[in-house]
């Protein structure tokens, strides 16, 4: 319809008239129905017709899957990748946060610049002020004679534990279960899965430092214990966490809940890996499940 046209219609529209609208048979012509408005009543119709149309529009595009039909929507399979890559970034985020804070400790005690150690990140609104070293030439030399001294002591305590074994270690069970998954390094699978009853709980297979704690995407709440003879033990997929990244526990202490958390997880279990010497081992060798 043009713009003349439109014109001629709104003008020969008149609110004080009455109009009928009706449908008709095409081979009989028989009125099939009909309702009459006044002008006034047609505009009420029309205006609440586009109201009803915009509104199943946007219905539609909101809480259906029709808005993956329109151009530059992303689909399912896209925002679910979207929504990993932002839990990816910010798991990376905080890991090196912790590294940031880890190597900044390091740096002042090996230095001795400062015996107080950093736990929060730094304020960018706070000027770092240089440290003055007011140590006294008796202390410096104090310091001298104790470091050469543990220098000493460590070494020596690190020649006779070099020469233990893992085999030697009585390893505590961390969870008593059915093993459901063994050790197998050829496809990649470095550790063992064990399955036991809901809400129990997992040990400590050694006296240790846990040096990581926290969620990850793949892996779900996952715990990490340095232990000493470079034995590094890995519990993955729990329910929760009992312990907080630097506790300190002992063989048999509860460090979590066995649960089903992370995406690489088939049901509750614990995903349990014992390293020695920076190279997994099987746990079944060690330890009596």
């Amino acid at each position: 319809m043009n713009g003349k046209k439109r014109k001629w219609v709104i003008s020969r529209l008149n609110f004080k008239d009455k109009y009928r609208l009706g449908i008709y048979n095409d081979t009989t012509y028989e009125q099939v129905f009909h309702f009459r408005l006044k002008g006034r009543e047609v505009l009420v119709v029309i205006v609440i017709s586009v109201i009803l149309l915009v509104g199943l529009t946007t219905f539609l595009i909101t809480f259906t899957p029709v808005r993956e039909f329109i151009p530059g929507y992303p689909n399912k399979e896209t925002r679910r990748i979207m929504q990993n890559n932002v839990l990816k970034i910010d798991s990376l985020e905080n890991v090196l946060i912790e590294w940031t804070h880890y190597w900044n400790n390091s740096i002042r005690v090996l230095s001795g610049s400062s015996t107080q150690i950093v736990q929060n990140p730094p304020d960018s609104n706070v000027v770092n002020k240089p440290f003055v070293d007011v140590r006294s030439k008796q202390d410096s030399l104090f310091r001298d004679r104790i470091e050469r001294e543990e220098r000493f002591d460590n070494r020596d305590s690190f020649t006779v534990k070099k020469n233990r074994n893992i085999s030697e270690l009585h390893l505590m069970t961390p969870l008593k279960g059915k093993i459901t998954s063994k050790f197998n390094a050829r496809e990649n699978h470095i550790g063992i899965d064990i399955v036991s009853s809901p809400n129990d709980v997992v040990v400590a297979t050694l006296d240790g430092a846990v040096i990581m704690a926290e969620w990850t995407l793949e892996t779900g709440n996952s715990i990490l214990i340095q232990h000493s003879d470079n034995i590094i033990s890995v519990y993955k997929h729990n329910a929760k966490l009992l312990k907080k990244q630097g506790s300190k526990v002992k063989a048999g202490d509860a460090i979590a809940i066995m649960g089903n958390s992370g995406e690489l997880t088939y049901g509750p279990h614990l995903h349990f890996e014992l390293w020695f010497n920076g190279v997994p081992v099987d746990p079944e060798q060690y330890i009596a499940f």
